[in-house]
């Protein structure tokens, strides 16, 4: 079944995809941090340019960094998939990006994340991200 657990905690999951995606837009670090767990890991194989990541500091480290290329984004979450066994929980969610390089040339991306999250001191994060590509549109 795409969706079981506690409904408390599946709509608690689905926040914590909510509060990633708003801190995206709004280039917040400090919010978009407290999503992960502080030994996560976070992996974009279909991009190169990025290396898988170990650790929340190093994680957004990476973002920060990557996000200063990119003055406007818009990215949305949709779960597909989340799947609650006590305080672990399999999360897939869909997304839909768009954003702006420093010359405002429009990309638009569509992949999926396959997720592993955790339930640390009664609040869900994510332990583990992998991001897959499914279509990208880029400038011409």
């Amino acid at each position: 079944m795409s969706f079981s657990g506690p409904f408390e905690d599946r709509l608690a999951i689905r926040e914590l995809l909510d509060v990633y995606s708003d801190a995206v837009c709004r280039n917040n670090a400090e919010e978009w941090s407290a999503c992960w767990a502080e030994d996560s890991s976070w992996s974009l194989p279909d991009y190169p340019e990025f290396p898988d990541v170990i650790g929340r500091k190093a994680i957004v480290d990476m973002w920060v960094g990557a996000m200063a290329q990119y003055p406007g984004v818009i990215f949305v979450s949709t779960p597909g998939h989340i799947v609650v066994n006590g305080n672990t929980a399999e999360v897939r969610c869909y997304t839909s990006e768009v954003f702006d390089d420093a010359d405002g040339r429009t990309t638009r991306d569509r992949g999926y994340y396959e997720d592993e999250c955790v339930k640390i001191d009664g609040k869900w994060v994510f332990k583990k991200r992998v991001f897959k590509k499914i279509h990208r549109e880029e400038p011409k």
